[in-house]
């Protein structure tokens, strides 16, 4: 469980870290920012007060898809057989362990963690739009 854990840090914090620094370098440069700095506010004001809540929705709604990715590629790895040993709970591990069925009369089993699967990664794709609606100050 430790290695997936590693795999999925190693390969899913890039995303976000250029997504935030392209937000920043694009904000920098905006006139309330240039406006702010020459009224004499400090860096760190700056950032707190201007950049940061502009740049925060946009970065909310890529960790949430990228949450959601996640969890699509914990149960990738688990069809796979390369995730979560199976004593351990996991989609991927319940669609391996019913692929026999899928050409029997039993092909309803693995309809069911499948729908959770994509019911989950959907809900939290809405949670995150809906919280970059609530955070965007663009959208008051």
């Amino acid at each position: 469980m430790t290695t997936v854990i590693i795999v999925i840090a190693a390969t899913g914090w890039y995303e976000i870290g250029r997504l935030m620094r392209a937000q920043f370098l694009v904000l920098r440069e905006q006139e309330f920012v240039q406006a702010a700095r020459a009224l004499g506010a400090s860096n760190a004001r700056i950032i707190v007060r201007h950049i940061l809540p502009n740049a925060l929705a946009p970065i909310i709604v890529s960790a949430t898809l990228g949450v959601s990715g996640i969890i699509l590629l914990e149960a990738a790895l688990g069809f796979l057989g390369y995730s979560i040993p199976p004593p351990e709970p996991s989609w991927g591990n319940m669609l391996q362990n019913f692929e026999q069925y899928l050409l029997d009369d039993q092909a309803y089993l693995v309809v069911f963690p499948a729908t959770a699967l994509v019911i989950t990664a959907l809900c939290i794709n809405l949670i995150g739009d809906g919280i970059r609606d609530a955070l965007d100050p663009r959208q008051r």
